[in-house]
């Protein structure tokens, strides 16, 4: 039986449920309706239960939905219930504000490595971790469990890394290198280009003065 096509909108919406519930759950909130939901995610209540239909629905006619319940099933649609070993490449600072996201291990994403060819950056501990030289980097992943590499370069140096690191057995790229990598269709790519979010939010800004004016 040929598995259902999640759309990427979707995918997309996915996180913020999760992070949304786990905030009800901190508050003890036990069940919640989709139109409640709908009002403090600003997405219509038909587009909430639509899209966890996809996944089997999750909510009862008249009660709503455990909240409990609803977030520990988002979490293992989105493989939450492992953990994954990340290594930074980069330990800039960008590279080290990530290492330093305590959040991330709570969630199951464990920083085993940082790597930088700055020797001013060598030898320093970032959470107890410390920053290796590039040269070492080959014989870690070959040695380790590495399930993703975070990428924290310069654009000109990212590709040639990130084809290195697939040819040593890496299967998950977070690229926030601002360029586009060409990679085999069996390693999983997501790019987070930073400035691409800000031009969006000036756009958004400079439409706004114009409504204003």
């Amino acid at each position: 039986m040929q598995k259902k096509k999640i759309s990427k909108a979707v995918i997309n919406r996915l996180p913020r449920y999760y992070r949304y519930l786990g905030d009800l759950l901190e508050k003890d909130v036990v069940r919640i309706s989709s139109k409640e939901l709908s009002e403090k995610m600003k997405v219509t209540a038909s587009q909430i239960r639509q899209d966890l239909n996809n996944f089997g629905g999750f909510g009862q006619q008249g009660y709503g939905y455990n909240v409990e319940y609803l977030h520990s099933e988002i979490g293992k649609i989105l493989g939450l219930e492992k953990q994954y070993n990340i290594i930074i490449i980069g330990a800039g600072n960008l590279g080290q504000a990530l290492a330093n996201y305590a959040d991330f291990e709570r969630r199951g994403f464990i920083v085993k490595g940082i790597f930088d060819i700055n020797p001013k950056l060598i030898g320093m501990s970032v959470r107890g971790i410390e920053i290796k030289n590039m040269d070492e980097l080959e014989d870690f992943v070959r040695n380790n469990q590495v399930d993703i590499a975070a990428l924290t370069l310069p654009k000109a140096k990212a590709p040639q890394v990130a084809s290195d690191l697939v040819k040593w057995g890496i299967k998950g790229i977070w690229n926030f290198a601002p360029t586009d990598l060409h990679l085999p269709d069996d390693v999983v790519v997501e790019n987070v280009h930073l400035s691409d979010s800000l031009m969006k939010l000036s756009y958004k800004l400079s439409e706004k003065r114009k409504l204003a004016d």
